[in-house]
């Protein structure tokens, strides 16, 4: 019962770390994480219209 206790704990820390552009403030290292991704992905990140740049999620990848 422990170790499935532990393993929950570790699954929902985890969880909790691989956010991605959903929400948040639209920081360096948030875009540029996004930006990773997104050119991994084949395409671009830009901001999305009448998107606020301080927000992560109004920034989206298109594709080139």
């Amino acid at each position: 019962m422990r170790s499935l206790a532990a393993i929950l704990i570790a699954c929902l820390a985890l969880a909790a770390c691989v956010g991605g552009p959903e929400g948040g403030v639209a920081n360096y290292d948030a875009l540029r994480q996004a930006s990773t991704a997104c050119t991994a992905k084949g395409g671009k990140l830009v901001l999305k219209d009448q998107g606020d740049p301080q927000y992560i999620g109004d920034y989206g990848c298109e594709r080139k």
